[in-house]
């Protein structure tokens, strides 16, 4: 296969966005020490801080990728710690709401003023401008990724028989 100038920008790409990304990861860790909170915790914490959610509302709305088990056990660990409860949803009997305490809510404001001083501090080193452009840069490259995923998902392709030429992989009954 030829490789593109774009695609090799886009692997070029790769490693720092790791680095940055684990970057952000060391800084929050920074940001909630002394607090109790973990980054995983904050960011499922403060997706309920405007209006409460469900677990599942949770998991969509910190975009991540992350499973909905895993914003389980991080809701159940924040109400066994004080910083969240769970209250009754008008919409759904089962599908409980998830709500910060507080105590979860001066936590929250604690961990803002940090997060903004952080921010301030690297956002004058690197530029408005540099970020704005890498935000926007950061966006079209995860909605190409994510359109890109979409159309090779296997609800997105056609079935091939076994005698169509096709070279993936196929079900031990099918090279019987």
């Amino acid at each position: 296969m030829t490789r593109t100038p774009a695609g090799d920008a886009l692997t070029a790409l790769v490693l720092p966005a790791f680095e940055l990304n684990g970057e952000l990861l060391a800084a929050a860790h920074d940001i909630t020490a002394g607090t109790g909170l973990t980054p995983a915790l904050w960011q499922v914490l403060g997706a309920t801080l405007d209006e409460p959610r469900t677990v599942s509302e949770v998991a969509r709305r910190v975009g991540l990728g992350l499973a909905r088990q895993s914003v389980q056990r991080s809701a159940d660990v924040l109400v066994e710690r004080g910083w969240a409860a769970y209250v009754p949803n008008p919409q759904h009997r089962r599908a409980k709401l998830l709500t910060p305490t507080e105590q979860g809510r001066a936590t929250l404001l604690e961990l803002r003023e940090a997060q903004h001083a952080w921010a301030d501090a690297v956002g004058a080193a690197v530029g408005e401008d540099v970020l704005r452009r890498l935000r926007s840069a950061t966006e079209e490259v995860v909605a190409a990724s994510r359109a890109y995923r979409q159309a090779q998902s296997p609800a997105n392709r056609s079935v091939s028989s076994p005698d169509s030429g096709s070279t993936g992989p196929r079900s031990p009954r099918a090279s019987r």
